[in-house]
């Protein structure tokens, strides 16, 4: 009988903890893609483009000097699937060749995206894992 309470209880306490979690909307909007990368799969509506509304689209949206310079402009999926004056900068489900990963890591021919973002040059690690995950499982507009 003790037994049983005690397991009741326990099952309790971790629906109410995961039903809080769910309902937890006070986050700021990039924050939501922190916990991504412990989700199965990224979306791009909550997950990614918070991560680029936050940290690029000041710099790639229509007028602006990133779309000026390469075209590429980060306000929609369907243009971020364009690309750059130059071609595709997302190769779906191929993280490691798409230069849109690269340019967060700096390993595109030494350019490093957001440019003066911090000490580091870069994003939080857990918005480059978000980003690359999203690319890997095929950059869905989800």
């Amino acid at each position: 009988m003790k037994t049983r309470i005690l397991v009741c209880g326990i099952m309790t306490a971790a629906l109410s903890f995961n039903a809080a979690a769910a309902d937890d909307t006070s986050l700021p909007s990039a924050q939501g893609a922190m916990r991504a990368s412990s989700k199965s799969e990224v979306s791009f509506k909550n997950d990614v483009m918070p991560i680029l509304q936050d940290h690029c689209i000041s710099c790639h949206a229509p007028g602006t000097k990133g779309v000026m310079k390469s075209g590429l402009d980060l306000t929609s999926y369907e243009n971020l699937m364009k690309g750059t004056v130059f071609g595709p900068v997302v190769i779906p489900g191929d993280s490691a060749s798409s230069t849109f990963t690269k340019l967060l890591t700096g390993t595109n021919k030494g350019l490093k995206m957001p440019m003066g973002l911090n000490a580091e040059g870069t994003l939080d690690i857990q918005y480059i894992m978000t980003l690359r995950n999203w690319v890997k499982q095929g950059a869905k507009n989800n």
